[in-house]
């Protein structure tokens, strides 16, 4: 008999704890923002008041802005070189919100300064939107068929998965690091504003952590079915 994988009892065993960090991931990273967005600082700058103060005497004046639909959907896209802000973020006058904004400029200065794991995880972007579907295909293909050659492929594509999971914790931790210097720097918050700031941007790094800790349960889970630990009869 096939014992399917996704019947399998050990994979909660494997995934529960990743799924159980990423839930409390998600609800802190939630609670961080929704405290700290009620806060003013102290100098009454929206997010865009403030990208508009740093980017230009940081050398980064080419940098377009935009608005986005959504909640806590920023990001800087490294390709068209544009800061896509939300509109609770460029509207809003919250120690969270320049938080948020300073984190993407974080981006945008590793984008020109060529930071190298930014780099790499750019490179993973095609691998990674390929194996999104061929891998898990690969596997069950060579799983049902008993042919491990394509399962390992399976895995291979796994494997990619977590690695970018892995590069992107730097790329984020670097960018808040750099966020939290260009607030102080520019004296856009207080000490305890400061601070608070922080707190937002660790509640949000957090939710890299759980995702690479899911990548790597899922890929333990195959190789752990794969090496024979789980007997098919």
């Amino acid at each position: 008999m096939v014992f399917h994988p996704f019947f399998d009892p050990m994979y909660l065993l494997f995934v529960l704890p990743s799924l159980i960090l990423a839930f409390y991931a998600q609800m802190k990273v939630r609670s961080a923002y929704a405290r700290y967005t009620r806060v003013p600082n102290h100098r009454g700058l929206t997010g865009l008041d403030a990208a508009r103060t740093v980017l230009g005497p940081i050398g980064l004046g080419h940098i377009q802005i935009e608005g986005i639909p959504g909640e806590l959907t920023d990001h800087y896209d490294p390709r068209t070189k544009t800061l896509r802000l939300s509109k609770g973020v460029a509207y809003g006058r919250s120690v969270a919100a320049l938080a948020i904004v300073m984190h993407e400029i974080g981006h945008a200065l590793q984008d020109a300064q060529g930071y190298a794991p930014l780099k790499l995880r750019g490179s993973l972007v095609p691998a990674i939107t390929v194996s999104a579907w061929v891998a898990p295909l690969l596997f069950m293909v060579g799983w049902l068929l008993g042919t491990p050659t394509l399962a390992w492929l399976g895995i291979a594509g796994f494997a990619v998965a977590a690695l970018f999971s892995l590069v992107t914790l730097p790329v984020e931790f670097n960018a808040s690091h750099r966020g939290l210097q260009l607030l102080q720097s520019f004296q856009l918050v207080d000490s305890s504003e400061l601070h608070q700031a922080k707190a937002v941007l660790d509640a949000a790094a957090l939710t890299y952590v759980a995702a690479l800790a899911q990548t790597l349960s899922t890929l333990l889970y195959y190789v752990f079915l794969l090496t024979g630990f789980n007997r098919r009869d």
